[in-house]
């Protein structure tokens, strides 16, 4: 099953069970979605959101309630960080396991072999080839500073 179809089957069965914390993030991610089927439409570009798509909605989605929660527990709210901690809770459900230090460093090895990287200026093939392959698996914000460090 597609990861679009276990979201709605996860929402059904929240509403089934009146989950109304994970019932509100489901109702978010698939707010989400569709904001972005909306948005390539209107781009002329036909067909609902890809899977790659989705989980980088989804790893957007958990970044900023990271950051928000950091935010909470610094202003001393921490009822409301904890309730950021729960929906990153709900959305990793829905994202593939996030590769280990070594394998992302295996798997940026790999990348810069695979496109054949020399200086900093094929930085962005390396990238591509990344985003490519472990979308939703790895944090390409930290990424990108390994990278530098291992071609240049």
């Amino acid at each position: 099953m597609d990861l679009r179809g276990k979201l709605n089957d996860a929402l059904k069965e929240a509403m089934r069970a009146k989950d109304a914390d994970r019932l509100s993030t489901l109702r978010l991610i698939n707010a989400a979605i569709k904001d972005r089927d909306i948005a390539r439409r209107g781009e002329g570009r036909e067909g609902g959101v890809e899977e790659a798509e989705i989980l980088a909605i989804l790893g957007k989605m958990v970044k900023q309630r990271q950051e928000s929660a950091r935010a909470y527990e610094e202003g001393g709210r921490l009822e409301l960080a904890e309730k950021e901690r729960a929906e990153i809770a709900v959305i990793e459900d829905f994202l593939p396991r996030q590769l280990t230090e070594e394998e992302a460093e295996a798997a940026i090895e790999a990348a810069i072999k695979e496109v054949g990287a020399s200086s900093i200026r094929d930085m962005g093939k390396v990238m591509a080839v990344l985003k490519a392959k472990y979308t939703g698996r790895m944090d390409f914000g930290s990424v990108g500073a390994k990278v530098k460090g291992m071609i240049g």
